[in-house]
Formats: structure tokens, C-alpha cells, sequence
């Protein structure tokens, strides 16, 4: 396993919706919530985008920043923040490299077809960039709370 709760992330670096490379090491000081999703502009994915925007406040307040990733291309990201209004960077992981590295690129099965994919899971990462929480397998209905109660509840 990669990454591992109690340790440090390592650094990484990604393009966002702007083709502009996005470190996590930008977001020292800060707390990230680190959310990976299978795909831009499906129903699960979007709701899910919409609960952290509608929750975008609470977490800033709480010095944490959002940063969404999927394997979609920067120009579908930016079509998808466009037609929801999402206030936070969503990172093109096209060769699902951070996927991998957080093991969460994996066999799915779905209507009989079996394919590789991102398993929706979020990771929140302190100040000092430590691994403090991880949801593997999320359920989108109320992740969103969950995830800003632990942050507000051991991140200060």
C-alpha cells in the first residue's frame, strides 16, 4: 500500500481544470480533503461534486481546501466546475497515476463487463501533509458531512 494513515503523502503534482500544475505541497498549512471519483458529469459523481461545493464554506473555515481527481481530461473538468459552479480544482489524472498511488484504480464489474476504474474514496491530509483519515468505497449520501465532521472534530 502506498499511502498509509499516520504518514506523510508524498508530494505530487497534477494539472487542474486550467492545464495550471497543481502540487499538494502548494496546500502546507492547510488541510486537504483529497476526493477521487470514476467520471465528470455523471449522476453519482455530481452529486457528490455539488455536496462539497454546498459544503465549500464550512471547510474553509476549517483551513481546508477541496481538490477533486479523476482521470478526466482538464477540459472536462473545466466544463464540469462551469456547469455546476464548483468553487474547488478538480485534477486530471488521465494516466491514473495518484490512483495507483492510493490504490484506488481498481477491477470493477459492472451489467456483466468488467474494467478499471476509480473506486470513490476521499483522503484527509493535516497541515504537515500526515494521511489523518481515509474513506475507501464511499457511498455519496452523506459522505460529505462526514467528512467535514472529522475534519472539524481533529484537524485545528
Amino acid at each position: 500500500m502506498a499511502v498509509e494513515v499516520g504518514k506523510v503523502v508524498k508530494d505530487f503534482t497534477l494539472p487542474n481544470q486550467n492545464g495550471e500544475q497543481i502540487s499538494l505541497s502548494d496546500f502546507r498549512g492547510k488541510n486537504v480533503v483529497l476526493y477521487f471519483y470514476p467520471k465528470d458529469m455523471t449522476p453519482g459523481c455530481t452529486t457528490q461534486a455539488c455536496d462539497f461545493r454546498d459544503q465549500h464554506e464550512s471547510f474553509g473555515k476549517l483551513n481546508a481546501v477541496i481538490l477533486g481527481v479523476s482521470p478526466d481530461p482538464a477540459e472536462r473538468h473545466q466544463k464540469f466546475i462551469d456547469k455546476h459552479d464548483l468553487p474547488f480544482e478538480l485534477l486530471a489524472d488521465e494516466e491514473h497515476k495518484l490512483a495507483d498511488e492510493f490504490d484506488v484504480w481498481k477491477l470493477k464489474k459492472n451489467f456483466g463487463k468488467e474494467y478499471y476504474g476509480v473506486e470513490r474514496s476521499t483522503f484527509i491530509i493535516d497541515k504537515e501533509g500526515i494521511l489523518q483519515k481515509e474513506y475507501r468505497k464511499v457511498k455519496v449520501a452523506g459522505h460529505v458531512e462526514d467528512a467535514l465532521t472529522y475534519v472539524k472534530e481533529n484537524l485545528h
